[in-house]
This record gives C-alpha cells, sequence and structure tokens, in this order.
C-alpha cells in the first residue's frame, strides 16, 4: 500500500524569506480561496513569526488580519499553523510567562490549529512549557529540531531532544531545517530514529538556497516523514522553498500516495502573488533572494533572513562607504561584503557556542558578525558593540548554548562586570500582564476580543503604541514613496532629474550642494522639497555630543520595563542613555560622561544615521 505524504502551504514564509513584508489582509483574503481551490494542500502556515510584527510596522492592525486570513482555511477543513519562538513568544527577545499563555489562548481563538514551536538554542526548558499552554489552549503543540551542521550537533543529539519533547506531551515532531543546509542521509536517520521513539507525526521544513533540499525531502519521506513544507511561484527556490510541483512529482515518482494539484488555480495563485509584488511587497524583495548559491553551506544562515539581511546590508555597506569616503579609501561592493560576512560568521559561530542559526540566535550571529565587519573596516577591534540581547544569549539568560563559549568573551564579559547564568531562562523574566492592562486602562485602549489587544501590545509595545499613534503607518507610506520615487527614477532619462541634493565632504566638513542636470534655469536650483533635502534642525542645548554608534532607529527605551531619560536627568558615565533598534535587535547606548542631560535631538521612532547626535551631556 502506498504511504501518504501531504503538503503545508508556508504562505507566511514564503513571504519572510524573499523580503521584509507580507501582503495586507484584504490580499491574504484575496487569495485564500484560490489557495484552498488548489485542492493539494492539508495545512498552510498562516502566521506567527514575524507576520504580527510586520502587520504593525505598515499599520495594520495583526489581530484583524489573522482572524481574517485563518478564516477561510478553519471553513474549508484545511488546518493553519503558526511559528513560536518558545520563550522568545513572536518577537526576537524573551517573553514573560503570562503573556506565553494568553498568546496561546488568542491565537486558537483568532483560528491558528497548530503551534509550530522551537528555541533558537534547541534548549527543551523553554519549549517544554509551550506544550501546557498549546494544549490548555486547545491547540496542537508541534515541537521543533532546530537543524544545522556542527560538531556537536549529531544525529543522537537531535534524536535524544525528539524523545525528550514526546515525553513531554508533544503531538509532533517539525525537523526544521531552516537554512537547508542538513544533508539529506543524516536527515533521514533523524527522521528514523524518532519513529522507533513513537510513530508520531513529522513534518519537515527546509529552505532551497543551499541546493540540498530536494534530496533531502526525499530522504525524510522514505525515512516515514508525513507532512513537507513547500512554497511556490513566484516565491519559490532561491532563499525560499521547493516549489509544490517538483516535490509532487518528485514523490509520485517514488511511489508516495500524494494530492494531485489543481493546476488552474496554481496558475491564478501564482499571478496573485506577481500582484501583490507589483503593488508594494516586490520593493522590498532583492533579486538576489530568488538565486540559490552554495556559498550559503559555509556561514548556515536560514533562508527566512536572508530577506531582511539582504535589505539591512544596503544600510551597512552605506555606512562603510561613507566612513571609506571620509578617509579617501577604495569603495566596497555589496558582493565583497556579503563574503566579508559570511567569513566573519564562519569566524564567530564557533566562538559563540554553536548556536543553531534560526531567529533569533541567528540574526544574534549575523549582527554581530556585521558589527565585527563594519568595526574592523573602521580600523576598529572586533566586540566592540554587542547588543544586551546578544549578551543574553552568551551569559544563558536565553537557555544553554550547545558548545562552549571562546575564552576571549568570558573575559570580556568579567572585565564588563557580567554575570553567567544556569537557571531556567524563564526565571528573568517576570509576569508583566497587569502593568500592560494597567498602561492601556489609563490610555483608554480596548483590551480587545479574547484579550487581543493586550496581548499584541504586551508582545511588542513599541510597535503597538507606533501603530496605535499612526506613526507606524506615516513611516511606512513615506518609505514606499520614496522607494517607488527610486524605482522609477532609475528608468528615467537624466534630463527628466534636473536637479539633485547631494552632501559632499571637504577635508571632514559635509557641504550641501545641489547639481543640476540638463538645461536648468539657476533661478531654480534652491527650488528643493523638504523630501529630497535633509532639514537640519538647530539643536537646543549645550554639552558634548552623544552621537549614534550605527544607522537605525531611536528609542528612549526597548519595554514597559525601562524608564525613559529626559532633560535634566543625571547620568554617570556608562549608563545607558537609549537605544539604536538596528537588523532587529536593540543596540544600548552608553554615556562616555558623567554629566545632566541638556538635550535629546531626535524623537521616539525617528531613524537616524551613525554619528548623527543624539544627545548632548553637560
Amino acid at each position: 500500500m502506498e504511504r501518504e505524504v501531504k503538503f503545508s502551504l508556508v504562505f507566511r514564509d514564503m513571504w519572510q524569506s524573499a523580503g521584509k513584508y507580507v501582503p495586507r489582509v484584504d490580499q491574504l483574503v484575496k487569495v485564500a480561496p484560490v489557495i484552498i481551490e488548489m485542492g493539494c494542500f492539508d495545512r498552510v502556515e498562516t502566521n506567527g513569526g514575524g507576520f504580527e510584527q510586520v502587520n504593525l510596522l505598515f499599520g495594520e492592525n495583526p489581530n484583524k488580519a489573522v482572524r481574517e486570513w485563518t478564516k477561510p482555511f478553519n471553513d474549508a477543513g484545511i488546518q493553519t499553523h503558526m511559528l513560536d519562538r518558545a520563550l522568545n513568544g513572536i518577537r526576537m527577545s524573551p517573553v514573560p510567562a503570562d503573556v506565553r499563555k494568553l498568546f496561546y489562548k488568542v491565537k486558537k481563538a483568532q483560528g491558528t490549529d497548530i503551534t509550530r514551536t522551537f528555541c533558537g538554542l534547541n534548549d527543551v526548558r523553554n519549549i517544554i512549557p509551550s506544550i501546557t499552554y498549546a494544549h490548555d489552549a486547545g491547540m496542537i503543540s508541534q515541537c521543533s529540531l532546530c537543524i544545522t551542521f556542527s560538531p556537536v550537533h549529531t544525529v543522537e543529539y537531535y534524536v535524544n531532544m525528539a524523545k525528550q519533547l514526546i515525553e513531554a506531551g508533544a503531538d509532533e515532531i517539525c525537523i526544521k531545517d531552516m537554512a537547508g543546509i542538513g544533508r539529506p542521509v543524516f536527515l533521514g536517520k533523524v527522521v528514523e530514529g524518532i519513529k522507533k521513539i513513537k510513530n508520531i507525526p513529522v513534518q519537515y521544513h527546509s529552505h532551497a538556497g543551499p541546493g540540498f533540499n530536494m534530496a533531502s525531502i526525499l530522504e525524510v519521506c522514505k525515512a516515514g516523514c508525513d507532512y513537507v513544507d513547500v512554497g511556490m511561484e513566484p516565491l519559490s527556490w532561491g532563499t525560499g522553498h521547493a516549489d509544490i510541483i517538483s516535490v509532487q512529482a518528485m514523490l509520485k515518482d517514488a511511489g508516495f500516495k500524494v494530492a494531485e494539484i489543481n493546476m488552474e488555480a496554481y496558475m491564478k495563485v501564482r499571478s496573485m502573488i506577481q500582484e501583490f509584488m507589483d503593488d508594494f511587497l516586490g520593493l522590498y524583495i532583492s533579486p538576489k533572494n530568488r538565486l540559490m548559491s552554495s556559498l550559503l553551506i559555509g556561514p548556515g544562515l536560514p533562508g527566512g533572513m536572508m530577506g531582511s539581511l539582504m535589505a539591512d546590508l544596503e544600510n551597512n555597506l552605506d555606512s562603510i562607504n561613507k566612513y571609506k569616503a571620509k578617509h579617501n579609501l577604495q569603495f566596497m561592493t555589496q558582493d565583497e561584503l556579503l563574503i566579508k560576512l559570511f567569513n566573519e560568521v564562519a569566524y564567530v559561530w564557533p566562538r559563540v557556542g554553536y548556536p543553531p542559526l534560526v531567529t533569533p540566535f541567528s540574526q544574534y550571529v549575523k549582527n554581530l558578525s556585521m558589527m565585527n565587519v563594519m568595526a574592523i573596516e573602521k580600523g576598529k577591534e572586533r566586540w566592540g558593540m554587542i547588543a544586551d540581547d546578544i549578551w543574553d544569549m552568551l551569559l544563558g539568560k536565553a537557555g544553554k548554548l550547545p558548545g562552549e563559549l571562546a575564552p576571549e568573551l568570558k573575559e570580556k564579559a568579567e572585565r564588563e562586570g557580567r554575570q553567567f547564568f544556569t537557571g531556567n531562562p524563564q526565571d528573568n523574566y517576570p509576569d508583566q500582564l497587569e502593568k500592560y492592562q494597567k498602561m492601556m486602562w489609563e490610555k483608554k485602549w480596548e483590551l480587545g476580543d479574547d484579550d487581543e489587544e493586550l496581548f499584541e501590545y504586551a508582545m511588542h509595545p513599541a510597535q503597538y503604541e507606533a501603530y496605535k499613534s499612526g506613526k507606524a503607518k506615516d513611516d511606512f507610506l513615506e518609505d514606499l514613496k520614496t522607494r517607488r520615487e527610486e524605482k522609477a527614477n532609475a528608468h528615467a532619462p537624466a534630463e527628466d532629474n534636473k536637479t539633485r541634493i547631494l552632501t559632499v565632504d571637504v577635508n571632514g566638513q559635509p557641504y550641501r550642494v545641489t547639481v543640476a542636470f540638463g538645461d536648468v534655469n539657476p533661478a531654480t536650483l534652491n527650488d528643493v522639497s523638504p523630501s529630497e533635502a535633509s532639514q537640519d534642525e538647530e539643536l537646543v542645548g549645550e554639552g558634548k555630543d552623544v552621537l549614534s554608534p550605527l544607522e537605525g532607529k531611536f528609542f528612549l527605551g526597548k519595554n514597559a520595563q525601562d524608564t525613559p531619560k529626559k532633560v535634566g536627568d543625571k547620568v554617570n558615565k556608562g549608563d545607558i542613555l537609549c537605544y539604536i533598534e538596528a537588523m532587529k535587535t536593540y543596540n544600548a547606548v552608553r554615556s562616555d560622561y558623567t554629566g545632566t542631560i541638556s538635550a535629546i535631538c531626535v524623537n521616539q521612532g525617528d531613524s537616524v544615521s551613525e554619528d548623527d547626535i543624539l544627545m548632548k551631556v553637560l
């Protein structure tokens, strides 16, 4: 008798493996019935991961989005699943236990059937509570093994981890090959080992980038895998996933029972995805993310992160080349920076204890590596800037590292008076729902159906406040306008772009100059719109400048526990003044001086460049 293999469309991850954003709720509701019409999917990944955070970033209510997006699949009997980062919930930093419990209650009420829980360190202490929370909410608990390739990540390591999760009550196991670097035969042995423990459903998730995943899909299915995650054009392959057409044909030929694909519906969905890309989503997708590359085998960075990585790379490159311009050095290309980053990841990863390269720890390793590259290119030393969340990983506050921390980092921690932690990671993060509930009452904000708005505020405080104020939508629309103009100007003749404002550095002194193209009336050269020229505002207050160490967004605090600094506050050398949020991590900016804050020069949530003046200390 043929053994059946079922398919799950990872629609959420398709978009976030390609770029920064996911479709709007109106677009999701439009495409859902046609996905159902395809007739080949038993499951669809609808939310979790960065989905809700992305909704907030472009000014959309994520609770409304999840409810409306999951409903058609619920009605059709197709199971929906979400990605859940265990201790980190659906954000990049640890979440209190009471917020984690509410998370599952809310998502079940919104129509999510299965929670795919993973810990970026593969620490089962972070995953096991989620099994209970999921069951209490009436959800299926699917627990993940984060696959990576290192001396410590053996077949025995993964089978033993699965055994602990199954004994703790996991309903299913996911083989989460988030970078696609799991070797096919190795993965087959892992699945075989799991099935010997218990004939539990196993789902395989992988990315196409390094080139292993079609062979891996075949091997895990031969070993007993029950569900396979797939993507579809025009967002399959590259940093994304294997296309449903290819996977279905391969497994059918190998003798497995698989669902047939309604190709007419496939083509409709394909056209809709392209339509959404043409609308605005394509502006956030790097063409390089559509390519497969064996270069990814070395650094092992996950496909789901490559979309944001390529977007961040543009800003990082700009920062490096500004420094090189100032010092008359040869500019670096994006390809050169990418290779330097991959090489630095290979240097950093073993030294930080081989954390599996999955969210958020893949971002931590990548961000730390990028900071090192930028420091080295600017004549500074490695390890100069380590964000607080990264320190938490290194110190054990987020869970136990699979390997040993390098002596140089242990010595740095000791010099800075940082303490290593060996207890239960959840104990570091006390309950906070009451605090957020009180804050919402004070702001006269509704808690929402099933406390879903309370959950959203507690999970994403800064982003939720920006959403409620309208700033998130305004910032998104301004960024979208800029990108559309840049795209239009890239294809326009030079004579259609009559004036440009450029900043020129002369012996260390910046000057703004107007450059004219073609036949231009000199009298119009000063007629430049505010969006084209920087608006330099006179800074209030005197004192020593506190400069931004990198490009990002300015925040006075990173959560509700922080008391934001204000003008007049006394500060000591080494005190945290504010944060720069860059590459999904909050980087603390500490005072180099003892004194009094005499000016705060930027607003909460503003974008800043490296060396912008953030504050003044007198």
